[in-house]
This record gives C-alpha cells, sequence and structure tokens, in this order.
C-alpha cells in the first residue's frame, strides 16, 4: 500500500496514546507517508485535505461519517503531592473543597458508581484548553483530574499520580475516526481499522 495518509489529530491524545500506534502502523504499511496535523479545532473535512479526523467527545451534528473507535472512560486522579497537602476526599461531594483541573474553569462533573449517578461542582485557579497541560499540572500537585487511563497512563506507571475514588468513574468519552464519504481510500479504512481494534482493547 502506498500513498499519504492525512490525518488530524486531537493534540494530547495524539502525543499520549497515538504515537506508538501511529509508528506501529507506519512499520506495517512501509510504503505509506504521513502528513499528521495535530489541532483540537474542528478541521473542515471536505475544503481541508485531510483523509480522517480523529476526535474525542460528543460530536456535533454534521454531514461528517463518524465512526466510534471506542469508548473512554473517565477516573479522578491526584498526585501523592496533592493529596498529602489537602487530604483525599473520600466521597464525590468533598471534590467541592478540592482543586480541580477542568477544560473550563467551573464546570459540573458527572460521576457514576453502578447505578448511581452525582453531579459535583468543581472550581479552579486554572482554565486551559490542553489536557497534556492540565496533566502536567496535576503532577506538581495542583489538583484532582478527571480523565480516561490512557491519558495518564506513563504518570500512573511513574507513581506520579494515583486514582483516589475508584468506585466513581465519569461518563464514557467516545472516540471517533470522521471522514467526508463512506468510501474512503484502502490506506483510510485500514487506518481506521487499525485503531478501532487498538483502542477497542482498552475501552
Amino acid at each position: 500500500m502506498t500513498g499519504v495518509l492525512r490525518a488530524s489529530l486531537p493534540v494530547d491524545f495524539a502525543q499520549t496514546y497515538l504515537a506508538p500506534l501511529i509508528a506501529e502502523f507506519a512499520q506495517r504499511y512501509p510504503g505509506l507517508a504521513f502528513e499528521l496535523d495535530l489541532t483540537s479545532r474542528r478541521v473542515d473535512l471536505v475544503s481541508e485535505p485531510y483523509d480522517v479526523a480523529i476526535r474525542m467527545g460528543e460530536l456535533a451534528d454534521s454531514q461528517l461519517i463518524a465512526r466510534q473507535l471506542a469508548l473512554l472512560t473517565p477516573q479522578l486522579y491526584a498526585s501523592p503531592g496533592y493529596l498529602a497537602q489537602h487530604g483525599e476526599p473520600l466521597a464525590p461531594a468533598e471534590l467541592g473543597q478540592h482543586s480541580c483541573l477542568g477544560l473550563v474553569k467551573a464546570s459540573t462533573w458527572t460521576l457514576l458508581d453502578g447505578g448511581q449517578s452525582t453531579a459535583v461542582s468543581t472550581s479552579s485557579r486554572f482554565a486551559i484548553n490542553s489536557v497534556g497541560l492540565m496533566r502536567r499540572l496535576a503532577t506538581f500537585d495542583m489538583g484532582i483530574l478527571l480523565l480516561p487511563e490512557l491519558i495518564v497512563a506513563d504518570d500512573l506507571a511513574a507513581g506520579r499520580l494515583r486514582r483516589i475514588l475508584p468506585q466513581w468513574h465519569g461518563k464514557p468519552t467516545p472516540v471517533y475516526a470522521l471522514t467526508e464519504t463512506r468510501l474512503v481510500p484502502a490506506k483510510t479504512q485500514r487506518f481506521i481499522e487499525f485503531l478501532r481494534e487498538r483502542l477497542g482493547q482498552v475501552g
């Protein structure tokens, strides 16, 4: 298989998780070249030259064809240093007294525990539009995260973060491959199938 695969990828997800998968795919198909654009904005697949866009979270209605690759479950994490300074929350309601790092300055986290659901109002000194920076700040004892394990796996393995309130988790986050049309070239179809297989194993 030859040609150029042009893909738009979410910045943090690409750097923390997709990088080894892309390397594996590239080794599998040595005839392919890659143009990878890392951006969190919604690209226009009709007017921009991408074969596929990978996006996380619920999608706005559009004319694009969306194929779900996985559902990733966000969980709660904090650094040992943060927990030593501020104590460890033992119930979701206690999160309101903590610094919670989210993608907007103040938000509501919906947490699930089996059959029950609770909404927690959170606040933070930081309003950040980068999951990667949020994660780094958490390792510097700046607050509590609600993210899929894939995104924080390196920090967990190194002991920079640990899971808290383990019986609770956030709403599962879908990961989609978006294309302009159902009829995609073989290179795009293989890439989508490869990601679905790999992400499905961990979702």
